[in-house]
């Protein structure tokens, strides 16, 4: 079974997250995503490129009750994975729009910040980067391309409060670009979808590699560093028990 629906129209994918009632982040999901991405960089039909959720989360980030019981190495390696992934989208050689119809979290808000362009569903859904509120650091590719979207201030109150954001909270420090209330919301994500898929693909990865490069020197310099400092904290005492009283519902 695949976690990742993938639906082509004309000249959009759109890549839509399924697992469970919050879209939670494990190896097989991880998987799945990086095949599509490979699938749809490949296919020269495709345009641009649509990411989101089902139902009410966009994701809930990593699925922490799964990866209680994995081996410290085998989360690290998991780890790195999911750090190739965030590279992926934040370097792909085409528009990803990150539609984010519900609550996008941790993990689930770094694929979000990792896109293009961020658009957001106004009213329920929440956004954060809340790791420190349960005593977990991140990796850099996590804060870079957190830093390109919002800014380093931006990215300092995003990170040290972990608050959840309403989607007009977050479009005021950068995180979100366009926020639009349920019933506009996936027109406007099919008609900013359909405005990139017409832009000239080569001079769109061009200069998308020119814009975001020192971004990703900055990733890989530190990336082993700060992921394996990462593994460290979480599988500290005082960390492990506070992710133990994280559920999934």
């Amino acid at each position: 079974m695949s976690f990742i629906h993938t639906d082509i129209n004309e000249k959009i994918a759109t890549v839509k997250i399924i697992r469970n009632k919050v879209n939670a982040l494990n190896d097989a999901v991880v998987d799945d995503l990086t095949y599509s991405l490979k699938e749809i960089a490949e296919n020269s039909n495709i345009k641009s490129v649509v990411l989101t959720g089902q139902g009410s989360f966009f994701s809930f980030g990593f699925d922490v009750p799964g990866f209680m019981s994995y081996p410290k190495d085998s989360f690290e390696s998991y780890v790195t994975k999911y750090s190739e992934l965030v590279k992926n989208i934040f370097m792909f050689p085409k528009p990803v729009i990150a539609a984010i119809n519900g609550h996008a979290v941790a993990g689930g808000c770094v694929l979000a910040v990792a896109c293009d362009r961020r658009i957001m569903q106004s009213g329920k859904p929440r956004i954060a980067l809340n790791e420190m509120t349960f005593g977990s650091t991140l990796f850099s590719s996590v804060t870079e391309p957190l830093k390109y979207a919002a800014g380093p201030r931006n990215s300092e109150n995003i990170i040290y409060s972990g608050t959840m954001l309403s989607a007009e909270e977050a479009q005021e420090l950068g995180l979100v670009d366009e926020i639009y209330g349920e019933e506009q919301f996936e027109d406007k994500v099919s008609e900013v979808s359909s405005i990139f898929a017409n832009k000239d693909l080569r001079a769109f990865a061009s200069i998308k590699q020119l814009l975001k490069s020192d971004a990703l020197d900055r990733i890989e310099s530190d990336e082993a560093r700060s992921i394996s400092e990462f593994v460290d904290i979480w599988y500290s005492e005082s960390t492990r028990e506070q992710l133990a009283n994280i559920e999934i519902r």
